[in-house]
């Protein structure tokens, strides 16, 4: 019997999971020589959401993190999660830029492309499959595992078949909210080996603490390959450790072949890289057994913490987890992965937060409503639908069907920035976040000055700096001031900003000194005597009229629709706002005509403000 193959999570899913995606690739990079001579089949280094967190927080070109893995491992198969016809971003692409994407991954080290769609239409993965067997690398084609009134074990076989018959040279069932259990587990793997001839993979995330046993009972029943997580970045919402899964098949028929010891090695090199993280940590760190009810994925769980968090609403995450099998059956119980746990999760924060189920619809939900992420497993709510799009018509064909190619538009709109065809891709991904990382690294502004000491945000506040670096006992942490909010009663003022990416508030009072423990996160009260930072637009005025239109949340102006003097109507798209990763209209509150506007594209923006006035 040949021995289990296993591919190891750690570079890439175990610290999405666990660390919000946020390991830098200078912390890969020591340890790649001990990794490449352990023997996985795979190492998963890219991918998911690898490529936005380099653009977005760590300043890096995840390129070029490729490049470095692909020559720090030599011998050993690199692997990536590749979004089917969503790439890595969170839209359809047009074909020629997904044949063109998996084309450089391949050349730049990627051997192995899992290759999924939230969906579970196969429509959106045939053209990314396709690219993978030209590209002469492996095709993994993806089952992402779900329960619901209408997912069926013999619905996810005739899936596999066909996903041989598109010519994949493997199957992984993708159980990415660690919903599966032991018996279901070896009824899906034993039809599975019945009827494709293609090895079976199983990945599964340890957070309702069945995976490990899934994973026994996949092997059993003939699976050929298990995913895990170095030890110390394992457990909770990633997945089951891989020196302990080595050891449980040691001397076994199912023996995988890997030295415990060395795993050991690596295993005590990332429990300490692990430290220098700590403040990505998500507050979901154990067994939570709500994912059998709720669904939500190990890497969507952090993500709801850090959404509610900048709302200042953490508490209300029972909520949260209530509302989203709401929202999930309204829109036809799609799979909660990448981009559908993001569209289903955000709607249910937003129907939380404004105490009004679809009051605000995420443009996402529009967009899926009218069919342009493809076909729903189920039913869809007609009564949501009508209420997000009206009477617009749903489209029926293979989405990507409807786009016209772009690599040439993106070429020309990102120009001299683009210095090979990598980097438009990073632009074609996210134009917003990838313009201006390129944007920065032709100015050489990626890495700002860095400041010591206390003082020196203070000085930066006087001379209205908003984004800057710390160094505090060897780490740097990137800050950047996001917006101010009011005064209150006892003369505090709420200032948004965001460490490292992540949002945190702190209270400032009579304005003389910004200690440095504000940068470990939450709301306090300082001193300084520091004019008040923002984004440089002066401070709005707080919406007091009927008329004036302000957010719900803090956010980024995404676009502004109206100019002063334009005549609108009540329940009119007047703005266009970014919060969450998701993007979300501001409709007019009133008729009349648009007296001044106070905001431009990019700027970022806090709840009460003024952002238009109509009279």
């Amino acid at each position: 019997m040949p021995r289990i193959l296993i591919t190891d999570t750690t570079l890439r899913d175990a610290h999405q999971s666990l660390l919000a995606t946020r390991m830098r690739t200078v912390d890969m990079l020591p340890i790649c020589e001990k990794m490449d001579a352990i023997g996985f089949w795979s190492l998963e280094v890219w991918g998911g959401a690898t490529y936005d967190a380099c653009l977005r927080f760590l300043k890096e070109d995840p390129w070029e993190r490729l490049r470095a893995l692909r020559k720090a491992l030599p011998n050993t198969q690199l692997q990536m999660l590749l979004r089917g016809q969503n790439l890595l971003g969170y839209r359809h692409y047009a074909d020629d830029v997904v044949r063109e994407f998996v084309k450089r991954a391949a050349t730049n080290g990627i051997d192995v492309f899992r290759i999924f769609d939230a969906m579970n239409d196969l429509r959106n993965l045939s053209v990314s499959i396709e690219a993978v067997k030209k590209a002469a690398k492996h095709a993994q084609g993806v089952i992402c595992y779900t329960t619901s009134p209408v997912h069926t074990v013999a619905q996810f076989v005739r899936q596999a078949v066909e996903l041989e018959q598109m010519d994949c040279d493997s199957i992984a069932i993708k159980d990415m909210a660690g919903l599966l259990v032991p018996s279901v587990c070896a009824e899906l793997v034993t039809q599975l080996r019945n009827k494709i001839g293609i090895p079976i993979h199983l990945h599964s995330h340890s957070t309702a603490g069945l995976a490990s046993m899934c994973h026994y009972e996949a092997i059993r029943c003939g699976a050929a390959g298990i995913d895990t997580a170095i030890s110390s970045l394992s457990g909770g919402t990633s997945h089951p450790p891989t020196e302990s899964m080595v050891a449980a098949l040691r001397g076994t028929d199912f023996d995988t072949g890997l030295d415990l010891e060395r795993l050991q090695e690596i295993g005590f090199y990332f429990y300490d890289v692990r430290k220098k993280y700590k403040r990505f940590e998500s507050d979901y760190t154990g067994v939570d057994t709500r994912v059998q009810v709720n669904q939500v994925p190990g890497g969507m769980i952090s993500n709801l913490s850090h959404q509610l968090k900048q709302q200042d609403a953490l508490s209300r995450m029972p909520e949260v987890l209530r509302e989203i099998p709401i929202v999930r059956k309204d829109l036809g119980y799609p799979p909660l992965v990448t981009p559908t746990s993001q569209i289903v999760g955000t709607q249910a924060v937003i129907n939380v937060l404004n105490g009004e189920r679809y009051k605000i619809i995420t443009n996402e939900v529009k967009l899926y409503l009218q069919g342009k992420y493809g076909h729903a497993p189920g039913n869809i709510d007609l009564a949501v639908r009508r209420k997000a799009i009206g009477n617009a018509e749903i489209i029926d064909v293979r989405p990507a069907d409807l786009l016209p190619i772009e690599m040439d538009r993106l070429r020309k709109e990102i120009g001299g920035l683009a210095l090979n065809e990598e980097d438009i891709l990073s632009y074609a991904m996210f134009p917003e976040v990838g313009k201006t990382f390129l944007e920065e690294r032709a100015a050489g502004t990626l890495t700002p000055e860095t400041m010591d000491a206390p003082e020196s945000i203070t000085e930066s506040a006087r001379k209205g700096a908003s984004e800057f670096n710390i160094s505090l006992h060897g780490e740097t942490y990137h800050i950047k001031i996001t917006g101010t909010g009011l005064h209150t009663q006892d003369q505090t003022r709420l200032y948004y900003m965001s460490v490292d990416g992540l949002p945190e508030e702190i209270m400032v009072e009579n304005l003389d000194e910004i200690p440095l423990g504000l940068l470990q996160g939450g709301a306090q009260s300082v001193q300084t005597s520091a004019a008040p930072v923002n984004s440089g637009e002066g401070r709005r005025a707080r919406a007091t009229q009927p008329g004036h239109v302000t957010a719900a949340m803090p956010c980024t102006i995404v676009d502004v629709l109206v100019a002063v003097n334009d005549k609108v109507q009540a329940g009119q798209a007047i703005v266009v706002t970014e919060a969450m990763k998701m993007e979300t209209e501001i409709h007019a509150p009133i008729g009349g005509s648009i007296k001044a506007v106070h905001v431009k594209k990019g700027d970022a923006v806090t709840p009460h403000e003024t952002l238009i006035e109509i009279e």
